[in-house]
């Protein structure tokens, strides 16, 4: 029981990264039915843009607020402007196989202009052990846990609870019913892709000290955090943080009482299930829009 307890707390730690990309996604496609197929690469950049200025000197701290604003101009606002701007007025597919090219653009650039090899990541915790009622848990799960759940809880309250955020999800709703109640729309939606940005810069900042920084590391975790948003409920942010937690924990258990090889199955079965059963995920809700 208490190794079952253990690998639960383990899944959620990671879960959590993974709700953090996937609010990302729910984000974007409210925002402007956008869907955003390099948010992995997303979190890859920020990562080797971290290191690049801890490798010039300064401490992480600063290395990220730095990489905050330079994700914010070049993954917020010149991804919305440069790609999906022109392209969503032809219809969402154009954007899918243009972000599906960024990132393979992405992946790429970094293995050729910075490095092929794993490079380790500085964590925000200690290697600590804790022990609650037999369990040991690690400091850095229940630090990572513990960050992106603010995060992930801040963003929606910021959402529900601020004039700002309740402007974004008008805008998200009904772009011209916003428009006629004087609501900024260009300004809302750019705000949505800035926040995926810094989303992604926090998720980098927890996932890359555990799976190291790599120039591929992107693909596998954009993977499982689409499959998260479908899973929780693509037009619902509460549901990137429960499909999240379903396919961390989900990995962890498959991993340890069936086999490794099956840990990145794990959430494509979950998710085809989901789909099944319950297309629009455990959270989300039926709608239609025009394709």
């Amino acid at each position: 029981m208490t190794d079952f307890l253990q690998l639960v707390l383990s899944g959620m730690a990671t879960g959590s990264i993974y709700a953090l990309a996937a609010l990302g996604f729910t984000l974007l496609w409210q925002a402007c039915g956008t869907i955003n197929f390099a948010q992995g690469e997303f979190v890859m950049l920020p990562a080797f843009t971290m290191l690049g200025f801890m490798s010039a000197g300064l401490p992480l701290w600063a290395g990220f607020v730095l990489t905050c604003v330079l994700a914010v101009g070049v993954l917020g606002w010149a991804f919305k402007r440069g790609i999906a701007d022109p392209l969503l007025r032809f219809g969402l597919m154009p954007v899918v196989v243009a972000t599906i090219g960024l990132a393979i653009a992405m992946r790429n650039g970094v293995r050729a202009g910075f490095t092929a090899e794993a490079h380790p990541f500085p964590s925000l915790f200690a290697d600590q052990l804790f022990h609650l009622g037999g369990v040991t848990v690690t400091l850095i799960d229940l630090g990572t846990l513990a960050m992106a759940l603010v995060l992930v809880l801040g963003t929606q309250a910021f959402l529900a609870k601020t004039v700002t955020g309740r402007a974004m999800q008008a805008v998200a709703q009904n772009t011209e019913s916003a428009t006629v109640l004087g609501i900024d729309v260009p300004r809302m939606v750019f705000y949505t892709f800035a926040i995926n940005a810094l989303l992604a810069c926090a998720a980098a900042l927890l996932i890359t000290p555990t799976y190291l920084a790599k120039f591929d590391m992107g693909e596998p975790l954009g993977t499982k955090a689409f499959f998260a948003a479908i899973i929780g409920g693509f037009n619902n942010s509460r549901g990137a943080l429960l499909g999240g937690l379903i396919v961390g924990v989900a990995e962890n258990l498959a991993s340890a009482y069936i086999s490794a090889a099956y840990k990145d199955a794990v959430a494509l079965v979950v998710f085809m299930l989901v789909i099944l059963f319950k297309p629009q995920g455990l959270l989300g809700r039926r709608e239609e829009r025009k394709v």
